[in-house]
């Protein structure tokens, strides 16, 4: 089972438009999608259509409209009620698939709240099982939430994935001696921020063919007890780093359309891969394929396996010393 926490869900409604984005002009929009949205939600998901066990938890009303989109995309879910509806993000979508987002702030969660998402989390998780923690939190937790949650969930038996930004992570990576996930997965800027690195210079040597920046500031974090990192680096691909190694993904071929969601499907591509019991390029491999799968896709959308090209995503071994 992989139960996936979205402290900060959304009704996710993409614009595309026909023209590049005019700053201060009049765009005209030639569709709109609207969906679930938020990185758990949208990690089970591409964990549904896959045909994986998983269990989306997040707040929300039960009435919102967000609650009737994840029952209309047959997600298995665990409510944790709150009276206030969830916020809706808009992505604005350019023929190239450059994206532009615009994000509420969401609804606050008080202490209560906030205990009773661990709990909701806690009840739904079994020894052994991956509680993924995801994205974004709204007003009302400190920064270090996400450190004080798995420090508790470590010592349910469950094993951890952290995919979150700014403070949040920053505040998890001060925390790794007593709340070191077993997965984090950053992209290329985050990495940077994480170890104290330069993050446009990661990407940018990616960009260019060179992996061995981002590889190397990911084994830090092992270093420093995280058992797995899964460094997304945008088109370029991703690396995955562990105890035993580095590994560089390639993506295939695509034609990108929206890149939103593109992170969230290569967590799930990876988690699916780790239940699997796969080697760590063969995880990899299947982490960047969803990834760049869900990149092909219109608005906030996640592949489904036939939607997803390993064959043509190539992997890689690094040598880091």
């Amino acid at each position: 089972m992989i139960i996936t926490f979205t402290a900060n869900p959304s009704i996710d409604r993409t614009a595309d438009l026909s023209t590049v984005l005019e700053r201060g002009g009049v765009n005209r929009v030639v569709a709109v999608h609207d969906g679930p949205g938020g990185k758990g939600i949208n990690v089970s998901r591409a964990l549904t259509l896959a045909g994986t066990a998983t269990t989306a938890v997040f707040p929300a009303p039960a009435g919102d409209p967000l609650v009737q989109a994840v029952k209309e995309a047959e997600v298995p879910f665990s409510l944790v009620e709150r009276d206030v509806r969830a916020r809706t993000n808009l992505t604005v979508t350019e023929p190239d698939g450059t994206t532009t987002k615009i994000n509420e702030p969401g609804a606050p969660l008080d202490a209560d709240a906030q205990r009773t998402c661990l709990d909701a989390l806690l009840a739904a998780a079994k020894p052994g099982d991956w509680v993924a923690l995801c994205g974004s939190l709204p007003p009302g937790p400190s920064e270090d939430w996400y450190a004080q949650m798995v420090a508790e969930l470590k010592q349910a038996g469950v094993r951890i994935a952290v995919d979150t930004s700014d403070a949040p992570l920053i505040a998890l990576a001060a925390d790794l001696d007593t709340a070191a996930p077993d997965l984090l997965k950053p992209n290329g800027l985050e990495l940077g921020q994480l170890v104290g690195a330069d993050g446009p210079a990661i990407e940018a040597a990616a960009e260019n063919g060179d992996f061995l920046p981002a590889a190397q500031a990911a084994r830090k974090l092992v270093e420093g007890g995280v058992t797995a990192v899964l460094a997304t680096l945008g088109a370029a691909g991703a690396v995955l780093v562990t105890a035993d190694g580095a590994w560089v993904g390639n993506p295939p071929p695509i034609t990108p359309v929206s890149t939103v969601g593109a992170g969230d499907s290569s967590l799930a591509g990876l988690l699916l891969a780790f239940t699997q019991n796969l080697d760590p390029a063969e995880c990899l491999r299947h982490a960047v394929a969803y990834g760049s799968g869900a990149t092909a896709l219109a608005g906030t959308g996640v592949p489904s396996p036939d939607q997803v090209d390993l064959d043509r995503t190539s992997v890689t071994e690094l040598t880091l010393d």
